[in-house]
């Protein structure tokens, strides 16, 4: 290469200023020299090639055929230099220069393609600096035009369509549309198409599609998608032989992809292959490498995790070292020299605790020391790195005692509540770490180290999407939260406070469908000005939610993009909260909202925490009344899980010792939980009144409305009092708020599924429908929807069109992945994940006469995600659901009945009027069903 720089060079010696084949000669010297350095990354000749190009430009005016081509030409150069040295200026004149090229290669042109395809890379690498949607909008633009030129048969149409999949992806990573993340995935195997085995850009193709993948999978949670990237970097690495320049690159990927999957599933097989993959890569960056603190970082955390999961100490000590030479490659002023610090402390840390060599310890506090004094106020990592240093103090003061450890770690906590910016992960995990260690050791900080989780809480919602993997990562983070929160504020007598941290961190999918996104649809249904401030709200929280996720697994200080991000965010909260009725958008309920759930009788939260169980029953006009409970969290769980067991086997044993299980325990709820709250309602309340059960954890799947002595002498609840249920006090509130429509527009529908497809057949459905028709017919419009008919398809169309609802059929839970349960219909399950998606004209009230509708995740029974909270949260004001299975041939028996007293006394079904209906049947029913079955259907809503 250096001979043909010099052979060129002498060429332009022998073409003086005036030769006609000057500008050539300049062109052919730039072109050499830009050659060599993409070849060898001497600046120098980068610099002199722009400079040959502008000579040769100036010797080319308007008129001269090859004018386009050396427009082409400078742009190209001033692009190289703009990613070596990142100034702007280079690239905005890059862009002018694409752009006069442009005009010069008119369609039809031969070049065309090439010159659109250089000016949309160009103006993406600006927005990629910059963030101007216009100049993003363009890049699609030219690169579709491009494409569009490339026919088929063209090999390099390839590289085109990977163009305009990357575009795609940066759009997608802007606003969030999910169809260009989908089109970028085609894109990119359009283009994997087009380059065979034994093409030269098949490795970045698979690459590309693999990342394009992995995106999705972070979006979406799909698993497959994961497991597709994977084996697409396995193909890309294969291409990337020993020797190849960027063979280390490939390797993190896979590893980076093999480590998010085992953190999926935990395959420990995945976490052996990431290792040895992070050690490939280590060794392909020896030291003065540029990157060789991370891959010494990478492996030093993939031993970790593997320590984690085997405690094999020679893992935690090889990643110490590995973190101990991280840190000496990362000295004051680089930006991971704070995660370094972290990084090593968390390591001896863990270390003192297999060993107790103190020496680890005051090692480790110092080094969190020093990470600190990195992340000042405002720092994106500044609540983790207080949290770890908190931590380490509270460990040494359990050691030694000193107490000053310990006022030291509680004074770096209450910093957590100076945090101004959007909560991320990290700021939830450390604000939820210093409420466990207020609760264990009695400090007077707890009830706002509760407080400051909620608001964090809040606000990580308020960003997130409505998937189902955003809900699992916020369901791990949040766990026992509210309940223990709403123990705090009862210990602190703090009752209104208690009832709305409750509330805050309770339902956390549903809230987030009613109280974030519900009111964002209802901003941009209210006119222009509402529809423009709904729309940037959303880019806005999407291009936070996008930092956010990046912080969590990655060390980088985001810091200045969170701030920019968060003000903006802050600045259109703030003007849509200036229009009338959005005066509370975002903001949690207040008490005195909270208390309008009891307008109609008093709702009665009864909560299980590890550190105490009580009962506040709210009532309308006065303050809570707090009924403490004899009872502590395990018996609770206990009772569960024996209950659970007994109606889950209901009918496979004698009958007699199954009754005489159920009424024992139904006999302990009474005496440990119910009665108190009985005597409590007796002195606020008269006899027959409604009242409603909002139960938490362990409490949501026990009959709390069936409890009593059972004895021959004494009432049991329901002699008392009508119940129903309510998952939250905003739910209630929501469904009262609800006006009803006139009954002349309303419509009924009764569904029927006796042979679903692949289950078993119900023998009692026909005459269920039947019984129905017969009483509602008279009073509504009547459809049914039965057989073949009750497809999928057929319930949805029902569902969006109708207001009354009654559903015979399977109910199928899922209490592992619980947005899909399920109603069975002939075609498959109409699933829960697909239900709440569905848009309904003012639904009134659904009976579900199906097993197990109000049955939800095993692992967080308190986020209510069943089969009739959907039903509720989809509209539906009034909803009777199941907690077991039912008995088909006594659900008719019910039904009957219940529709009866369903009609008000002018002769119209009124929905308010189903808790009391549901009462009166299984009254009058009592002596003629099963005692299982009496109480196996509950009431929700108004």
């Amino acid at each position: 290469m250096a001979d043909y720089v010099e052979r060129c060079r002498a060429v332009l010696q022998e073409c003086p200023a005036r030769h006609p084949d000057r500008s050539s000669c300049l062109d052919n010297l730039a072109s050499s020299l830009q050659t060599r350095f993409q070849q060898q990354g001497v600046l120098s000749d980068l610099e002199e090639a722009i400079e040959l190009h502008r000579a040769a430009l100036v010797l080319r005016p308007h008129c001269h055929p090859l004018r386009s081509s050396s427009l082409n030409s400078l742009a190209n150069s001033l692009h190289d230099r703009f990613q070596q040295r990142g100034i702007l200026s280079d690239l905005d004149e890059a862009i002018e220069l694409h752009r006069a090229a442009l005009v010069l290669r008119p369609p039809g042109h031969s070049l065309r393609p090439s010159c659109l395809n250089s000016l949309a890379i160009s103006l993406r690498r600006r927005f990629e600096q910059q963030g101007a949607p216009s100049d993003l909008g363009e890049a699609i633009e030219f690169n579709r035009a491009a494409l569009a030129l490339r026919p088929p048969s063209q090999s390099i149409r390839s590289s085109c369509l990977n163009n305009l999949a990357i575009s795609l992806r940066r759009r997608f990573e802007q606003q969030g549309v999910l169809s260009d993340l989908d089109e970028a995935i085609e894109l990119h195997q359009a283009a994997l198409a087009l380059c065979p085995p034994g093409h030269s850009l098949r490795s970045e193709s698979l690459n590309s599609l693999a990342i394009s993948f992995r995106g999705r999978f972070q979006q979406q949670g799909i698993l497959s998608d994961l497991d597709e990237a994977i084996e697409l970097h396995r193909a890309a690495l294969a291409l990337r032989p020993p020797g190849h320049p960027d063979r280390s690159i490939y390797l993190n990927n896979l590893a980076n992809s093999l480590h998010n999957r085992f953190e999926q599933q935990g395959v420990m097989s995945d976490l052996s292959d990431a290792i040895e993959l992070n050690r490939t890569a280590l060794a392909l960056r020896p030291p003065g490498h540029l990157h060789r603190s991370m891959s010494l970082n990478n492996l030093a955390n993939s031993l970790r995790g593997r320590f984690k999961r085997q405690g094999v100490l020679s893992d935690l000590d090889e990643a110490t070292e590995l973190h101990r030479a991280a840190l000496v490659l990362r000295p004051p002023g680089h930006s991971l020299r704070s995660t370094s610090l972290n990084d090593l402390a968390n390591s001896l840390q863990s270390r003192f605790q297999q060993r107790g060599v103190l020496s680890d310890l005051d090692e480790a506090i110092e080094l969190h020391r020093a990470a600190l004094a990195f992340c000042p106020p405002g720092h994106s990592l500044r609540s983790s790195s207080l949290s770890d240093l908190a931590n380490s103090l509270q460990t040494r003061f359990k050691q030694h005692g000193r107490s000053s450890d310990l006022e030291e770690a509680f004074r770096l906590y209450l910093q957590l509540s100076e945090v101004f910016h959007a909560a991320s992960r990290r700021d939830l995990r450390a604000a939820k770490s210093w409420a466990a260690s207020a609760e264990q050791f009695k400090h007077g900080s707890a009830l706002i180290a509760y407080m400051t989780t909620l608001k964090f809480l809040d606000q990580h919602i308020a960003v997130s999407s409505s998937s189902s993997r955003h809900f699992d990562v916020i369901r791990e983070a949040t766990s026992s939260l509210a309940m223990d929160a709403f123990s705090c504020g009862v210990r602190h007598d703090a009752l209104k406070t208690a009832v709305e941290l409750a509330e805050q961190g309770r339902a956390v999918f549903w809230t987030q469908l009613a109280r974030f996104r519900k009111p964002l649809d209802d901003l941009a249904a209210s006119g222009s000005a509402g529809s423009a401030l709904a729309e940037e709200f959303k880019q806005v929280s999407f291009r936070l939610r996008k930092v956010l996720d990046v912080l969590d697994v990655s060390p980088e200080d985001e810091s200045p993009q969170i701030r920019q991000l968060t003000m903006q965010w802050n600045d259109v909260i703030f003007r849509i909260r200036m229009l009338p009725e959005f005066s509370r958008f975002l903001l949690p309920p207040l008490f005195s909202d909270l208390q309008k759930a009891a307008e109609d009788g008093p709702v009665i939260i009864v909560n299980a925490s590890r550190y105490s169980c009580d009962a506040l029953i709210i009532l309308s006009t006065q303050d809570p009344v707090h009924v403490p409970l004899d009872i502590s969290q395990f018996e609770v769980s206990d009772l569960s899980s024996t209950f659970q067991s007994l109606t889950d086997h209901a009918g496979s044993s004698d009958h007699h010792i199954e009754l005489h299980k159920i009424v024992g325990i139904l006999r302990k709820l009474w005496h440990g939980i119910v009665g108190p709250i009985v005597q409590a309602l007796r002195q606020l309340i008269p006899r027959g009144s409604r009242i409603w059960w909002c139960p938490t954890a362990e409490f949501t799947l026990l009959p709390l409305h069936a409890a009593g002595p059972y004895e021959l002498s004494s009432h049991n609840f329901s002699h008392f009092y009508i119940s129903s249920y309510t998952p939250t006090l905003a739910t209630l509130i929501r469904a009262r708020q609800q006006v009803s429509r006139d009954a002349s527009t309303q419509n009924f529908i009764a569904i029927g599924q006796a042979n679903p497809d692949g289950g078993k057949a119900l023998r009692c459905v026909a005459a269920e429908l039947n019984v129905v028709a017969q009483r509602v017919a008279p009073f509504l419009p009547f459809t049914s929807l039965a057989g073949c008919e009750a497809t999928v398809q057929g319930a949805f169309e029902a569902l969006s069109r109708k207001q009354w609802l009654h559903l015979a059929c399977h109910g199928m839970p899922n209490r592992k992945q619980p947005f899909e349960s399920s109603f069975a219909m002939h075609d498959g399950p109409l699933m829960i994940k697909d239900i709440i998606r569905t848009h309904l004209q003012n639904p009134e009230f659904a009976f579900l006469s199906a097993c197990h509708t109000t049955v939800g995740d095993e692992s967080s029974p308190d986020e209510a995600i069943h089969l009739a909270a959907a039903m509720q949260f989809s509209g539906f004001r009034s909803v009777i659901g199941s907690m077991w299975s039912v008995d088909n041939s006594v659900a008719g028996e019910i039904v009957s009945v219940f529709y009866d007293n369903l009609v008000d006394d002018s002769g119209r079904l009124d929905c308010r009027r189903a808790a009391g209906a549901l009462h009166k049947a299984v009254k009058t029913l009592r002596k003629k069903i099963l005692f299982e079955q009496q109480i196996v259907f509950v009431h929700i809503g108004v």
